[in-house]
């Protein structure tokens, strides 16, 4: 079997699984996917199958787009909504504010990937070292970020949602 699949990839498996189940369904040896969900994000995962592997590098090399939530005011040991609340603290941000600093996000940068993201050290996903309690150095990586909008802002709660379109490995 040859072809391109959009899988929906839910919270709380990786790519990888998702890549397995295919496998298993399709009863199709050479399957893979085009780039890399962490394990708590959920969204559209290119899944190719047979000959369609070899276009593979193409679609992990273009541009990626998410829609992201977060709140301000919380800080977590995984800087995301799976892991333990650390801190706490009332923000007094209006959406101008975050806008304010969106702006500074925008463009070239340097980035410097968290613990919890599937970037791999050595072929180990930081996800998985950082559940083990250790802890490697990251260089920052430059990446573009194309577009970065504010989409909903609600300041009573601190919650706010943006659109990204990014360059690979944001």
């Amino acid at each position: 079997m040859d072809g391109i699949l959009n899988v929906y990839k839910p919270q709380g498996i990786t790519s990888f699984a998702v890549v397995a189940r295919v496998k298993k369904f399709c009863g199709t040896k050479r399957v893979g996917h085009a780039g890399t969900l962490d394990p708590m994000a959920t969204g559209v995962l290119p899944v190719m199958l047979g000959g369609a592997t070899r276009f593979l590098n193409y679609i992990a090399d273009s541009d990626k787009g998410y829609r992201a939530t977060f709140s301000l005011g919380i800080t977590t040991d995984t800087l995301d909504i799976t892991g333990n609340i650390l801190s706490q603290s009332s923000v007094d941000a209006s959406p101008q504010d975050v806008e304010n600093v969106l702006e500074k996000f925008r463009g070239n940068i340097m980035q410097t990937p968290p613990m919890f993201s599937a970037k791999s050290v050595d072929g180990v996903r930081l996800y998985d070292l950082a559940r083990q309690g250790v802890e490697v150095e990251r260089k920052p990586c430059p990446v573009e970020i194309k577009r970065l909008e504010l989409i909903e802002a609600s300041a009573d709660d601190n919650r706010y949602v943006i659109d990204v379109l990014c360059s690979k490995g944001t």
